[in-house]
């Protein structure tokens, strides 16, 4: 089961890193697709800066930290539910695969790491 944890928590921690990197570069697709499920563009930065809390909160999960790990799981789960309403309440289904799988990736990460 560590192995599972280690696993699917890296890559949790890469794929928000990633886009958090991509938001505060105001990537012209991620400014599109904040446009078009109703959030302002100028919110992306502070958004970006959310991702990249949860990835270093499970990064220091995995270095010995297990409840900032699994409350930094727990604070991006809740976040990508977020994307969803938005996605939802916009109409916007198109892309709603995106934050299904941060928030899928966000959610084995919380159960892995509360069983940890």
């Amino acid at each position: 089961m560590h192995t599972a944890y280690l696993v699917v928590t890296v890559i949790t921690i890469v794929a928000n890193a990633v886009i958090a990197v991509l938001d505060f570069a105001r990537a012209p697709w991620v400014l599109a697709n904040s446009t078009a499920v109703n959030v302002d563009p100028s919110w992306v930065p502070l958004l970006g800066a959310l991702k990249a809390a949860g990835a270093a909160g499970l990064a220091l999960g995995i270095m010995g930290v297990p409840y900032i790990g699994l409350a930094a799981a727990i604070g991006l789960v809740l976040f990508f539910l977020g994307a969803l309403v938005a996605h939802v309440r916009a109409g916007v289904f198109h892309n709603i695969a995106a934050p299904g799988a941060y928030f899928a990736l966000a959610a084995a990460s919380a159960v892995l790491a509360a069983r940890q």
